[in-house]
């Protein structure tokens, strides 16, 4: 798979990372995930997740007014993982997620998260596991872990971080985000916004670094919740 690691965004309207940044723009350092400086809402630098664990990011392309969900986000990340996921009708774009006005989360953001926004019409997970952290201890969500799996319809995650073991069938890399059809209404981006889409996705080993999820429908046989010292 080619990469586009030399298309350069104007100068001044994307932020450099700071060093030891956790996510899919920088490596993982193990630590909890760097916040970015401010990012002007109208430009932003959007970065595709690969498209399997053994290829480089897809580019790196500006992108204006992409936003991935519709509400405020808290600002506060949280981690999900999973032994499998497998999707049918999958999409995946650049977005910018927004917190409310005066968070405290905010720091030197602007209130402002640059994301990738996956979104599958259909998918079954494996030992789900959804933790944030509230310092000094964890709210811990699992569901799952018998012999019925978690499944959702337009499931629609906002990520700063995606790694594992991921398979795709008929896959298009490169759409305009505004064009995408395989994963429904829900899985169309802003106009002009770098994207990727296939017909089934399935990822093993799925660890992210979450700041939004929707969904349709969200089943979770088994849900547990409760306060950990450690998260998933």
């Amino acid at each position: 798979m080619a990469s586009s690691s030399d298309v350069t965004p104007p100068a001044g309207d994307t932020p450099e990372p700071e060093t030891g940044q956790e996510g899919a723009f920088a490596p993982d350092t193990g630590g909890a995930p760097t916040r970015r400086g401010r990012v002007r809402l109208r430009r932003a630098a959007v970065l595709a997740v690969p498209a399997a664990a053994v290829t480089a990011g897809l580019a790196i392309l500006t992108a204006q007014g992409a936003l991935g969900v519709q509400f405020a986000i808290s600002g506060m990340p949280f981690t999900v993982t999973a032994t499998e996921l497998d999707g049918k009708g999958f999409a995946q774009f650049g977005g910018l997620d927004n917190m409310a006005e005066g968070s405290p989360n905010a720091g030197d953001t602007g209130g402002q998260v640059l994301v990738v926004t996956s979104v599958i019409k259909e998918a079954k997970l494996t030992k789900l596991c959804q933790s944030v952290d509230l310092g000094g201890t964890n709210l811990l969500i699992t569901a799952g872990e018998g012999d019925t799996r978690v499944s959702a319809s337009d499931l629609t995650t906002d990520s700063t971080f995606l790694s594992g073991d991921a398979a795709f069938n008929n896959i298009e890399i490169g759409n305009d985000a505004s064009t995408l059809d395989k994963a429904g209404p829900k899985g169309r981006g802003p106009i002009g916004v770098f994207s990727q889409q296939a017909d089934t996705v399935q990822i093993k080993n799925l660890r992210q670094t979450n700041y939004a999820t929707t969904a349709g429908v969200f089943k979770l046989p088994g849900l547990k919740l409760r306060f950990s010292g450690s998260g998933c």
